[in-house]
C-alpha cells in the first residue's frame, strides 16, 4: 500500500510514495514539477514544503547524495529553484522501526507530573531503537509506563545518553513540553553535569572549546576537527589519584560523544573507553587484584549526575541529582586503595 504526501500548494500534485512497514525496505518515489510560488526558495526548503511527511534532514541528505534531482541533474541543497523544474528521486530507505512497542524494562523514574518525566538510566540500556537494536530500549520502557508518549515525536526524548553512559534524562510528556524543552536545549538553558573518571592527572580546571564532527576514517567515532560543529565543555577537577582523576564536566553544547572526545583530545580519555584511547593504565605498585579491577572496568566511566531546567509549564526551576552508580563508586574505591 502506497501513501501519497500532500503538497502545500494546489498548483502541482507531486508524487511521493512510501510503502508500509510490511516491506523489507521503504522506497520513496518523488516526481513533481516545482510550482511557481516556490520560485527563489532553496532546493531543500522547496522539497520540504512539498513533502511534509518526509523530514527536511532526510530530504537534504538525498539531495547531497544526488538521489533527489532537478531536471535530471544533481545540484546543491542551497540551489535556488525558479519554478517549473522537474524534481525526481527514487530512494530506498533502511528498514523502519516502530517506536510504539511498549516493553517492561528496569529503570528508575525520579519525577513525573504530566508535563515532564525525569529518568535515571542505567548503563547498558540503549536510549532509542535503531538498526542494531529495534527493541529493549529506554523508549520502549517509557512507552510501557507512559502510553501517551506514543503520539510524540521521538516519544518525547529531549536529549540522549550513550548506551554505556548512566544517569539523568528529561523526557517531555506532551507536545507543548517537547516544544519548550527543545527550545531550552537549543538555547543552552538546560544544565547537564557529568562525573567522569579519566586516565592521567588532570592539572586544573579548564574549558575545552573545540569543534566536534564525525571521524574522517572511522564512521562510528567522533573527533575534534576544524569543520566540526561548535562544542564547549567546562571541566572541573574533583579528585586526583596516582594515575587517574575524577572530574565534573558541564556541557554547554551537546554533540555526539562530546565529553569523551574532548577529554581524550586533552590526553585524558575516560577509564574503560578504548574507542577513544584509554590504555587501561594502573597506579604504580597496585596489587594484582586492584590492577585487574581497574583494567576490567566494563564501560566508559561517565555518569550524568545533575540536571536542571525550568519547568515547561510552571516555569519553576527544577533540579535533580543522581548518586554515582555502584560500578563507578567501586572504581573510585579501588583507585584510593591503590594510591602509592
Amino acid at each position: 500500500m502506497f501513501e501519497r504526501t500532500k503538497p502545500l500548494t494546489d498548483q502541482t500534485e507531486p508524487a511521493a510514495s512510501v510503502p508500509g512497514h510490511d516491506t523489507p525496505r521503504d522506497r520513496v518515489e518523488i516526481d513533481c514539477v516545482v510550482p511557481s510560488d516556490l520560485a527563489g526558495e532553496r532546493f531543500d526548503r522547496a522539497a520540504a514544503r512539498l513533502f511534509t511527511a518526509i523530514s527536511r534532514s532526510e530530504l537534504t541528505g538525498w539531495i547531497r547524495a544526488g538521489q533527489l534531482t532537478l531536471d535530471g541533474r544533481a545540484v546543491k541543497a542551497s540551489t535556488s529553484v525558479a519554478g517549473g523544474e522537474r524534481m525526481r528521486g527514487c530512494i530506498e530507505r533502511p528498514p523502519r522501526f516502530d517506536w510504539g512497542t511498549a516493553e517492561e524494562l528496569a529503570f528508575e523514574v525520579l519525577h513525573e507530573d504530566g508535563a515532564v518525566v525525569v529518568v535515571d538510566k542505567p548503563a547498558g540500556l540503549v536510549v532509542h531503537p535503531g538498526a542494531g537494536q529495534p527493541r529493549g530500549t529506554l523508549v520502549n520502557g517509557l512507552l510501557h509506563r507512559f502510553a501517551n508518549l506514543a503520539v510524540l515525536p521521538r516519544a518525547g526524548l529531549v536529549h540522549r545518553l550513550d548506551k554505556d553512559t548512566s544517569g539523568l534524562l528529561v523526557v517531555a510528556a506532551n507536545a507543548e513540553s517537547l516544544l519548550r524543552l527543545g527550545q531550552a536545549m537549543r538555547e543552552r538553558r538546560i544544565e547537564r553535569r557529568y562525573l567522569a573518571v579519566v586516565e592521567g592527572a588532570v592539572d586544573g580546571d579548564r574549558t575545552i572549546d573545540a569543534p566536534v564532527g564525525r571521524h574522517p576514517q572511522q564512521r562510528t567515532r567522533q573527533a575534534v576537527r576544524e569543520d566540526g560543529r561548535p562544542a564547549v565543555t567546562h571541566v572541573r577537577v574533583r579528585a586526583r589519584f596516582a594515575q587517574h582523576s575524577l572530574v565534573e564536566a558541564r556541557l554547554e553544547t551537546g554533540r555526539t560523544h562530546q565529553i569523551r572526545v574532548h577529554l581524550a583530545a586533552i590526553g585524558h580519555p575516560l577509564v574503560g573507553d578504548g574507542r577513544y584511547g584509554a590504555d587501561g593504565r594502573v597506579p604504580p605498585g597496585a596489587a594484582p587484584d586492584q590492577a585487574r579491577r581497574i583494567r576490567a572496568f566494563p564501560r566508559q566511566a561517565l555518569h550524568a549526575h545533575h540536571l536542571a531546567f525550568a519547568h515547561p509549564k510552571r516555569g519553576a526551576r527544577m533540579r535533580f541529582d543522581s548518586p554515582l552508580p555502584q560500578d563507578m563508586s567501586q572504581l573510585l574505591a579501588t583507585l584510593r586503595e591503590a594510591q602509592p
